[in-house]
């Protein structure tokens, strides 16, 4: 009986908490520049971990959408093994930094564009009319 209590008052307080950490955290991402402030928080800044995880989690959705939705038109490929979502988003608020016209993008145009110039596709072979290959070799993307 005394343990389902713990638990009831426990289950209870959580929720509070939960509220309490919405109230106290605004994050805005609708410009690559709030993106980018999201991302590039300071660990002691007021609620800098739910900044750099809704950070991280916009960024890991965005990219998933984008690359299903692209087919076989990636606009970017990571390599292998891929590059940490830390250190990535990190070359993101760098990006929007260097140039302060890309904070006016919009927060998935800005990500898309910085990936893509970060991570261009290889070029695939031309294919020839009898669906082979043909002798040209590809060329990185520049």
């Amino acid at each position: 009986m005394k343990n389902r209590i713990i638990v009831l008052a426990i289950a209870g307080m959580v929720p509070c908490a939960v509220a309490h950490a919405a109230k106290t955290t605004t994050i805005a991402t609708n410009t690559a520049g709030e993106l980018a402030d999201a991302c590039g928080v300071k660990p002691d800044d007021p609620g800098a971990g739910t900044k750099q995880t809704f950070c991280q989690g916009f960024a890991q959705g965005a990219i998933s959408v984008e690359l299903s939705r692209a087919g076989r038109n990636k606009p970017f490929c990571f390599p292998r093994p891929a590059p940490s979502r830390t250190e990535t988003m990190k070359q993101f608020v760098d990006w929007v930094g260097a140039m302060p016209e890309r904070r006016s993008l919009s927060s998935t145009d800005g990500l898309f564009r910085f990936l893509s110039g970060r991570y261009p596709c290889k070029a695939k072979p031309p294919v020839s009319s009898s669906g082979g290959e043909t002798s040209k070799a590809a060329e990185p993307v520049k």
